[in-house]
């Protein structure tokens, strides 16, 4: 059985440390496993290499068609586990792509990691977690998608589903903020699905530092205001716009 991963370079796959970039374990050493495909399309994704392959003529910004068999690797899921293993750090990040859709590799592939992990999983928030893979998660990092990705809500925003996270002490919302336009978008979701404002986290969307600084000087206020959390993309601020970081 196995994962089917992002790549850094054709053929490796993106299984790499770092410091977590976002969210509330911002700054903590983490190794990252990036998985391929994704059930939504961002127009502003910054890893669209994960799902915008040749022939997949949902919109981005870029416009980039990226190659399959450079951009997406399968690994057996022990490889995987062995992989994580070796960095030495106790704490993994699973990211995408949206990695709900692999639940069930997932929860293989952590049964052979073996105990003594913290496990984080981004997801876009529009898919239930495997029953396997449920238990094995202490953090998951639930980000939907506002009007501004261009997804359509029927897609993106999933009533039963933001209701499930909400409910659900490991969830924490992290929402992306292009314009001032988009804290309305976010209030009316808080209050729709009672989000609590200590679990909800907004975020500069950028690629680059210039970005996230402009960015974030309204919306740290709004922050404030509100009496949610803000996070930057600290990743960002200090690799840059990069694969494996």
């Amino acid at each position: 059985m196995a994962l089917t991963l992002a790549t850094t370079t054709p053929g490796e796959a993106e299984i790499f440390a770092s410091l977590q970039g976002e969210g509330a374990s911002i700054g903590r050493p983490s190794v990252f496993v990036r998985l391929s495909r994704c059930n939504l399309a961002c127009q502003w994704c910054d890893t669209a290499y994960t799902w915008r392959f040749a022939g997949d003529n949902r919109p981005h910004r870029d416009g980039i068609a990226f190659d399959r068999a450079h951009n997406q690797v399968t690994l057996d899921e022990a490889e995987v586990a062995a992989r994580i293993a070796a960095f030495g750090v106790p704490r993994l990040v699973i990211t995408g792509g949206e990695p709900l859709l692999q639940g069930s590799a997932l929860a293989r592939m952590i049964a052979a990691l073996g105990e003594g992990f913290h496990i984080e999983v981004e997801t876009n928030g529009t898919v239930a977690p495997h029953p396997a893979l449920d238990p094995l998660i202490q953090q998951y990092n639930v980000s939907p998608k506002l009007a501004h990705s261009g997804n359509p809500a029927d897609l993106a925003l999933i009533p039963e589903r933001l209701t499930a996270w909400a409910a659900d002490p490991r969830a924490l919302f992290k929402f992306v903020a292009a314009t001032p336009e988009d804290l309305n978008e976010i209030s009316a979701l808080a209050r729709t699905f009672a989000i609590n404002p200590e679990r909800l986290f907004v975020m500069p969307e950028g690629t680059d530092s210039q970005s996230l600084r402009d960015r974030s000087r309204w919306l740290a206020q709004a922050a404030m205001d509100a009496g949610w959390r803000f996070t930057d993309r600290l990743h960002i601020h200090l690799y840059g716009d990069t694969r494996g970081t």
